[in-house]
């Protein structure tokens, strides 16, 4: 599991509340029901309302996704190629059938496998090309039910704010209850802000990162598989994965390629 969504939410909440208290705040003024209520659920209300209710049972699926996803490195995938490959020059495809099992990549079990049955290059290369098409409309939808939530929720807390407001003025004869009063109709602006930019737009970038990562790794394996069917040499398949991998990546991956050719 990547914690990076986790451990930013999470810190970025706790130091909010512990400069609350340096200024000499107390924690729980912060956590105030109504203003929270208003606006976390209206929030989600009028994002949903936007939306269909298949797009926000998988923005729900994704919120899981973007706290516990295990990010898996496109470049760990070519030594697992390069094998495959080198198999396959040796033994020819059929040889690759036995070999899938231990492979922990549905996507490259899937290609490798379409090019097993002697599905025609051009097809196998359209059917893994649609997939990646899915996977990135799916991570662009589910990336922004959080963004338009993060537009939202600071609109709404300001509709909260204006609300508490009212109230104040409602009770003006009571002047030892304004400032409280005051204090709490802020709290919704508060909210509104803060959850829109420490909760609501992080988890939508990560989505769409994470979108990235798994469509950059899945286009490695169709080079890979292409590759393969076309019974290149390892090594050179080691080289050409490699290259299309980030600067950052390159070394590492091109050196396990060079080693298993």
């Amino acid at each position: 599991m990547d914690p990076a969504t986790l451990i930013g939410v999470g810190l970025g909440l706790v130091i909010i509340v512990v400069a609350n208290m340096l200024e000499g705040g107390n924690p729980m003024s912060l956590l105030l029901l109504p203003p929270m209520l208003l606006v976390l659920g209206t929030t989600f209300m009028v994002t949903m309302a936007g939306a269909t209710i298949p797009d926000t049972k998988n923005a729900l699926k994704a919120l899981k996704t973007a706290f516990t996803a295990k990010v898996r490195p496109a470049a760990d995938v070519v030594p697992t190629v390069v094998s495959l490959a080198e198999k396959a020059r040796r033994e020819g495809l059929l040889a690759l059938e036995d070999e899938l099992r231990g492979v922990d990549d549905a996507f490259l079990v899937k290609g490798v496998t379409l090019a097993i049955d002697g599905t025609d290059p051009d097809e196998v290369r359209d059917i893994l090309e649609a997939e990646v098409h899915a996977v990135r409309v799916q991570g662009k939808h589910s990336a922004k039910f959080f963004a338009d939530a993060g537009a939202y929720a600071p609109t709404i807390g300001i509709i909260g704010t204006v609300m508490g407001l009212v109230h104040v003025l409602e009770n003006l004869a009571q002047p030892e209850e304004l400032g409280h009063l005051i204090a709490a109709a802020f709290i919704a602006t508060l909210w509104g802000v803060m959850s829109a930019n420490v909760i609501w737009l992080p988890i939508g970038n990560r989505l769409k990162r994470l979108t990235e990562l798994e469509a950059a790794r899945m286009e490695l394996v169709i080079e890979g598989v292409a590759a393969i069917q076309a019974g290149s040499n390892p090594r050179i398949i080691a080289q050409k994965l490699a290259s299309l991998l980030p600067a950052g990546e390159q070394p590492a991956a091109a050196a396990t390629g060079t080693r298993a050719a």
